[in-house]
C-alpha cells in the first residue's frame, strides 16, 4: 500500500483561537489525529476520523516516545492523512524534530505546520511584554529539565543581565532549583521580578509574580501546577499595568452550552470572547422526519397559502432542503408572506433571499398571534413548518382569530445518541447552565439529574419550561435572543 502523508502540526498554546488556519485545513482532512496533553481538545470536537491521544504528563506516559513515533509510522503506512498535534510549536522544545528524523529514515512523506509558541503567548496574555524599551531589549528561552538521562546540573543556566527577559519552559518541578542557581552562580539579584503562568491563554489561566528568591514558595502557596512557563526581568513589573485576559467581565466562569453541536459555536464564541470557559453539551440533536409527504403536497400547492410561520433556524433549513429536492426555489414562494418569530429565524431566511414580512417586537408565539390579530388572519390559510415537540400555542390562537392552519412537523429535538460521559463529569462544576429552548432544558435533566450551577434561559417560555422540571432559572434574557442570554449573564456576574 502508498504511504500516507503525515502533517506536523503546532496546535498553539491553548486558546482554540491561536491555530493556524493550515493546521486547521489538515484536520478537518485528516484520516487519523494522534495528538498531545497540551493540545486543547476543543480542536478535536467536530472531527470525523480516527483520534487517538498519546499525552505524556508529568511521570505518566500514555506511550513512550519511540512508541508515540511507531504509531505515526503505522498509520502512515495505512494510507492515511496522518496529523501529529502537538501543543505549541513543534519544533520548539516539542520533540517534533525527533518525530520528523524517523519519518524521513522510513521514507514517508511529512511538512511542518508551526504553531504559537507557549512562550511567547502565555506572557502576552498574562500582560507582560518580553521586549520593551524601558525593561529588555531582548530574550532568551531555556528548558527547566533536560532529557531523564542527564545531570539536573545540565541545564544551561544563563548569566545575568538587566536589560534582558529569560523565559523558562517545563521548569516547574525544578523552580527552587532554578531560583537558587541563579542568584547563588549567576549574579541574578534576589529581586529580580518573576512571573509564573500556568495554562497560558486559556480560561483556567493562573498567573502569580514575586521576586526571584521568594517566588519558589510562593508558586507553593498557590498551588500552581504544570504547565507553567517562568519569565524573569524586569518586564513582568507591567503585569499589572497591561493584565487583560484575566481582566474578561466572564473570565474563570464555566459555562454550559447546550445547544446542538452545529448551532452552539455563536453562543460559544461570545462567551470565550468575555472570558468563559466554554463547555459545549449538545443536549438536542436536530432529526428531520422521514416522512415529508405532508410538506411536499403542501409545497407543491403553496398558492393556497396566505402565510407561512417559521418559528426557529432548523425550521427554515429543512423547509428550504425540501424545497430544493423538490427543484424549486424562494420564486416559489413569491404570493405567500412570510413571518419569523425573531431575528436569528429571519437571518436564516435571509440566506435564502427571503426578507420576512413580519417579525414580532417580542420573540415568541403569543406576540406573533398578537400581531395577526391587528393583520386580520380571519379566513386566511396558515402553513406552519415546525418542531414535533414544538407548543400548541400558535396554532390554537390562530385558530381562534378565525385562520385555518397547517401544522406540519417537519423534525424533532431529540437526545443525542451518544453522551461523553467525561463531559457530564466536567459539567458537575460549571458555574452556569445555558438553555435556549425547552427542548434542550428538558433533556438536560433527562441527562443530568442535578446541578448546583446558575441557570440561565433565552426567554420567559424556555425559563417556564424549567420551572416545570422543578428547577428555578437565576437569569432570564430581557430580549429573547443569543445576544440578549449573553447580556443577561455578564449583568448579573456584575453584580456578584
Amino acid at each position: 500500500m502508498k504511504n500516507g502523508f503525515v502533517y506536523i502540526v503546532g496546535a498553539g498554546p491553548g486558546d482554540p483561537g491561536l491555530i493556524a488556519q493550515k493546521s486547521v485545513e489538515a484536520l478537518h482532512d485528516a484520516d487519523c489525529v494522534i495528538y498531545d496533553y497540551l493540545a486543547n481538545k476543543e480542536l478535536l470536537s467536530r472531527l470525523d476520523c480516527e483520534i487517538i491521544y498519546v499525552g505524556k504528563k508529568g511521570g505518566d506516559h500514555t506511550l513512550s516516545q519511540d512508541g508515540i513515533n511507531r504509531l505515526i509510522i503505522e498509520k502512515a503506512r495505512e494510507g492515511k492523512s496522518v496529523v501529529r498535534l502537538k501543543g505549541g510549536d513543534p519544533f520548539i522544545f516539542g520533540r517534533g524534530g525527533e518525530e520528523a528524523e524517523d519519518l524521513k529514515k522510513e521514507g514517508i512523506p511529512f511538512i511542518i505546520i508551526p504553531g504559537i509558541s507557549s512562550f511567547y503567548s502565555a506572557p502576552a496574555y498574562a500582560g507582560i511584554p518580553l521586549t520593551h524599551r524601558d525593561y529588555s531589549n531582548s530574550f532568551e528561552v531555556i528548558t527547566g529539565h533536560r532529557r531523564a538521562d542527564s545531570p539536573e546540573e545540565d541545564i544551561n543556566f544563563p548569566e545575568y543581565n538587566s536589560e534582558k527577559t529569560y523565559v523558562f519552559l517545563m521548569g516547574m518541578k525544578n523552580i527552587q532549583h532554578i531560583s537558587t542557581k541563579l542568584i547563588n552562580e549567576k549574579n541574578f539579584p534576589e529581586n529580580t521580578p518573576v512571573g509564573v503562568i500556568s495554562w497560558g491563554t486559556r480560561p483556567e489561566q493562573q498567573v502569580v509574580t514575586g521576586d526571584l528568591k521568594k517566588i519558589p514558595e510562593i508558586v507553593k502557596v498557590s498551588l500552581i501546577k504544570p504547565p507553567a512557563i517562568i519569565v524573569i526581568g524586569g518586564v513582568v513589573k507591567l503585569r499589572e499595568k497591561l493584565r487583560w485576559f484575566d481582566n474578561l467581565p466572564l473570565f474563570g466562569k464555566k459555562i454550559v452550552v447546550t445547544r446542538t453541536r452545529s448551532q452552539a459555536s455563536v453562543l460559544s464564541k461570545m462567551l470565550a470572547q468575555l472570558g468563559a470557559r466554554v463547555v459545549e453539551f449538545p443536549t438536542i440533536e436536530i432529526k428531520p422526519e422521514e416522512n415529508i409527504s405532508e410538506l411536499s403536497k403542501a409545497i407543491d400547492n403553496i398558492q393556497q397559502y396566505n402565510w407561512i410561520i417559521f418559528t426557529s433556524q432548523n425550521a427554515v433549513k429543512i423547509f428550504f432542503q425540501i424545497l430544493s429536492d423538490m427543484g424549486f426555489d424562494a420564486r416559489k414562494l413569491n404570493n405567500v408572506f412570510i413571518a419569523a418569530i425573531g431575528p436569528a429565524t429571519a437571518k436564516e431566511l435571509n440566506n435564502y433571499f427571503i426578507k420576512p414580512d413580519l417579525i414580532p417586537s417580542e420573540y415568541v408565539a403569543e406576540e406573533i398571534i398578537a400581531e395577526m390579530k391587528k393583520i386580520g388572519i380571519k379566513g386566511k390559510v396558515v402553513l406552519l413548518p415546525c418542531a414535533k415537540s414544538a407548543r400548541k400555542t400558535l396554532k390554537d390562537g390562530l385558530i381562534d382569530l378565525g385562520a385555518k392552519v397547517d401544522r406540519i412537523h417537519i423534525y424533532d429535538s431529540v437526545i443525542p445518541d451518544h453522551i461523553d460521559d467525561e463531559l457530564v463529569n466536567e459539567i458537575k462544576s460549571a458555574d452556569i447552565i445555558s438553555f435556549t429552548s425547552s427542548s434542550t432544558a428538558k433533556n438536560f435533566f433527562t441527562l443530568v439529574k442535578d446541578t448546583n450551577a446558575r441557570l440561565a434561559c433565552i426567554g420567559p417560555i424556555t425559563a417556564d419550561a424549567v420551572n416545570k422540571l422543578s428547577h428555578t432559572p437565576d437569569i432570564i434574557a430581557s430580549e429573547y435572543t443569543i445576544e440578549g442570554l449573553v447580556k443577561a449573564i455578564l449583568e448579573l456576574i456584575e453584580k456578584d
